[in-house]
């Protein structure tokens, strides 16, 4: 890859690094700093990019690789601000930004794997296999994070509607 040719990878995948990134962390300037940390590396490692399926595979692999280092790196999993933050260019907003903001919350509650499966899976519309590959783990284990993921959602949703209704009552 010459430097224009990564000038080009820069303006065409921004936008892909930033938003798994701040699906991630719910926080633009950690997504902004994930994503520089990303594009730094892959111009380091320009020269071993093969094709355009290659650059966009070896991209979301290393920026999930740089979004788990920056929660192992700075202990996040607990700070991450959710209210109050823009969409990410692109995004189409949702009817109801409440629930958006409720789902945002319970999927940020996940444990790594699996809130970092259900980005990929739900966030950046990868299949099991590309989240496989990306994250360099068998597709049933991929399968098993989203299953067990999914269950947690149902679980955490339920209660918080519940506990809704019971604050309703009295």
């Amino acid at each position: 890859m010459t430097e224009a040719h990564f000038e080009f990878a820069l303006r065409d995948h921004q936008a892909m690094v930033y938003s798994i990134a701040y699906s991630f962390f719910r926080n633009a300037a950690i997504a902004e700093e994930v994503a520089q940390d990303v594009f730094m590396q892959l111009y380091e490692s320009r020269h071993t990019v093969q094709s355009q399926a290659h650059l966009v595979s070896w991209l979301r692999k290393t920026t999930v690789h740089r979004c788990i280092d920056a929660v192992r790196r700075r202990s996040l999993s607990s700070e991450i601000p959710l209210e109050g933050l823009p969409e990410p260019a692109g995004k189409v907003s949702v009817a109801d930004p409440l629930l958006e903001a409720r789902l945002q919350r319970l999927v940020a509650s996940l444990p790594e794997n699996q809130r970092t499966v259900v980005i990929l899976r739900f966030g950046e519309d990868m299949t099991v296999d590309e989240i496989a590959s990306a994250l360099d783990m068998p597709a049933r284990t991929v399968w098993s994070y989203l299953q067990c993921a999914i269950a947690m959602l149902r679980e955490k949703s339920s209660q918080l509607l519940k506990e809704r209704s019971h604050e309703r009552i009295r």
